[in-house]
């Protein structure tokens, strides 16, 4: 078997390489074979999520797979054919929803597949997007990009008990190259959902945030609803959508400091698409039929990990350049003929 070994520890060493190998190695039926998984973190190896993804693409895609265990450092991804399935998940924990449907959403799509998913874990959680961010920004990014996925959301889910639950469907998809550039709007959308929390102190803090965005000289269209969960919690989306852009910023309630996390200056200062999202879109963009541009304030190395192991997976060729913004990210894709 001829593997193409991958090094977890490259860049900023976390899951997004886990993510973004086995998508690919799914998609391209390229035998993967990932060391130092995760080495870089606090507790290193496998955690529930990262399982649940795998566990979930070993069935899609008929997989062999050595070393998925809990805690694992080491893993071998062998893919096979993919299948239209109809499926059913449970993380087990608050494990992030949002983070296993950016694994499989790109494979499912590309292949050319269909896959019904019911699945639990947490919907709202640290360290990952939020499911508004996947329905409202990640949503908008690849229908632009011909990728088609829709989910209902049944119930949310919060640290620590998770519990959330969403009906998830990808169709069949023929993947399209992007250009991004400077917005033009100043609309915005802010939408609020928390559970087992005082309304009042909610809408003060969104009150916050909303005079902050006048000043800023947006129109701000605000949507705050109770949403019941195992667990109290609050999250918060900020988007706006135009032709040349796609920008979200999402954040959870802190219950120790009675604030929402948020970088609101990310926000106001945007230019084409948020820093998650320029993560997000690396492999689909890897896989379209022309150029992929955008433009970030700065280059993370959760986008530098991505763009290094997206390009020694595909063969896709990207370029980065310096702008009076920040900097414009150029990924050539290998179009979908060039899919196994």
């Amino acid at each position: 078997m001829d593997f193409l070994k991958i090094n977890g520890a490259h860049g900023e060493g976390g899951g997004q390489i886990i993510r973004s190998a086995i998508a690919l190695s799914c998609i391209t039926k390229q035998a993967i074979h990932l060391e130092n998984i995760r080495k870089n973190r606090k507790i290193p190896g496998l955690k529930p999520q990262h399982l649940t993804a795998i566990t979930l693409l070993q069935k899609i895609a008929n997989a062999k797979v050595v070393g998925a265990n809990l805690g694992s450092t080491e893993l071998k991804f062998i893919p096979g054919n993919l299948e239209d399935l109809d499926l059913e998940a449970d993380v087990g924990t608050a494990g992030s929803i949002p983070l296993i449907l950016q694994v499989l959403i790109p494979v499912v799509a590309v292949s050319r597949k269909k896959l019904n998913l019911k699945i639990k874990g947490g919907t709202d959680v640290l360290w990952s997007p939020t499911i508004d961010y996947t329905q409202h920004v990640l949503r908008e990014a690849y229908s632009r990009m011909g990728i088609k996925f829709s989910f209902e959301l049944c119930k949310r889910g919060y640290y620590p008990k998770g519990g959330g639950k969403i009906n998830l469907q990808i169709n069949p998809s023929n993947v399209n190259s992007i250009i991004f550039s400077k917005r033009k709007t100043n609309n915005i959308k802010l939408i609020c959902s928390f559970s087992k929390l005082l309304r009042e102190e909610i809408e003060s803090k969104v009150n916050e945030i909303v005079k902050k965005l006048d000043v800023a000289n947006f129109i701000v269209d605000v949507e705050i609803k109770s949403e019941e969960a195992l667990d109290s919690g609050a999250s918060l989306l900020i988007y706006s959508v135009d032709d040349n852009s796609i920008i979200g910023l999402d954040g959870l309630y802190n219950k120790k400091t009675h604030n929402f996390d948020l970088d609101l200056d990310k926000f106001i200062e945007g230019y084409s698409i948020d820093d998650n999202l320029a993560d997000m879109i690396v492999v689909p963009a890897s896989l379209g039929n022309g150029k992929t541009i955008f433009q970030v304030k700065e280059i993370t190395k959760h986008l530098e990990t991505n763009l290094f192991v997206t390009s020694k997976i595909t063969g896709c060729k990207y370029g980065i350049g310096k702008t009076s913004y920040g900097y414009e990210v150029i990924i050539e894709g290998i179009s979908n003929s060039s899919i196994k």
